[in-house]
């Protein structure tokens, strides 16, 4: 699997932002991908040291659409915790 291809984009909500004073990082990652997969993308990418990573699948909301119910997409989110000391400069000027 193709590093470059596992992260698809970093996740910028208001509870992503708390989690990066604990360090962790949070991105919405390919359905496919595993932690490994995550951890050595990251890794590459950011040159830096992750200490752990956490996985979730986010299942869609139900949703309304011109009277009939429906479902937003599903997705696959992964929370990364990076070692003491390190960071990931992208998100410093966010």
């Amino acid at each position: 699997m193709n590093y470059e291809d596992v992260l698809i984009e970093p996740v910028l909500s208001e509870k992503a932002t708390a989690l990066r004073e604990q360090n962790k990082y949070t991105f919405i990652v390919k359905s496919d991908a595993t932690k490994t997969d995550v951890k050595e993308a990251v890794r590459r990418l950011f040159n830096v040291k992750v200490a752990d990573c956490t996985v979730v699948n986010v299942l869609g909301k139900i949703r309304r659409l011109r009277g009939r119910p429906g479902r937003t997409a599903s997705y696959k989110k992964a929370i990364v915790k990076l070692e003491a000391g390190e960071k990931i400069k992208v998100f410093e000027g966010v």
